[in-house]
């Protein structure tokens, strides 16, 4: 077999339920992820969910990322609040501490930060969200890397701070010609077929480029690759993926193990 000539993290968003509301098929995918994204208990979970998924993926060997969204729990962080920056700083800092705190009291670490939702496409173009969060990241030590996309003002403003950065692919989303996401709110955002977004996966990985939703071909470079786990096709795929990835030569890690600072 040839030498793995890249390398790349499978994760997903995880621990959303909420009380006796239950999102997501955690315990299932699991197994296949090499790092979890988990909500902070502002646009989802709480504190038994948190724990829980945080126990889940320790068993697992499961590389642990803080999820902050929007204080949007009715809407699930997928709306956009006319925030200030320093207001995003601020709900960051608070949701990123939690879940360190957690994290560490139950003998683990965390690994990065991804923001959620609406959040996360609000700071792929408006630079004063993406400084917000670069800003309430860098304040913890050691450094928590940054997932993004790579055409995003949040990867930028990450790399101009010095904060690592992980370019972040998405297995079930469709992309717009400017290589930013399709919002999900959108029918046509959500990719159904789980053999076409496996060979969708390894190209975007091995031939760095995808298709946009109007048949554009983006260029993109790839640490990581996520799914939805609350969204069926995904689940069917992710056990496939990692098989995908390896018979194409490509490495399978989290990505706290080859994603650093710029130089």
């Amino acid at each position: 077999m040839a030498l793995p000539t890249r390398t790349v993290d499978i994760a997903a968003d995880m621990g959303e339920s909420f009380g006796v509301w239950t999102r997501g098929r955690d315990e299932e995918i699991a197994p296949y992820l090499t790092s979890a994204h988990i909500a902070c208990g502002v646009h989802a979970s709480d504190p038994g969910t948190l724990r829980r998924t945080i126990e889940l993926l320790a068993g697992h060997g499961v590389a642990i990322g803080a999820h902050p969204g929007y204080p949007d729990l009715l809407g699930f962080g997928r709306r956009r609040m006319d925030m200030t920056p320093r207001e995003i700083e601020d709900t960051v800092l608070y949701q990123v501490a939690v879940v360190k705190g957690m994290v560490e009291a139950l003998g683990s670490r965390l690994q990065h930060v991804k923001p959620h939702g609406a959040l996360y496409h609000a700071a792929e173009v408006d630079d004063l969200v993406a400084a917000a969060i670069v800003a309430a990241t860098k304040r913890f030590v050691p450094p928590l890397a940054i997932v993004t996309t790579p055409h995003s003002r949040l990867f930028a403003q990450a790399a101009a701070a010095g904060a690592p950065a992980a370019r972040e692919f998405f297995l079930d989303n469709a992309y717009k010609a400017d290589g930013t996401l399709l919002s999900r709110r959108l029918p046509e955002a959500v990719l159904n077929d789980p053999e076409a977004m496996c060979r969708r996966a390894v190209e975007a990985v091995r031939a760095g480029r995808v298709a946009a939703v109007d048949g554009t071909m983006i260029e993109v470079r790839v640490d990581t690759i996520c799914l939805h786990g609350d969204h069926e096709p995904s689940a069917v795929a992710l056990p496939k993926l990692r098989v995908a990835l390896e018979a194409a030569g490509v490495a399978v890690r989290p990505l706290g193990d080859f994603v650093r600072p710029p130089a």
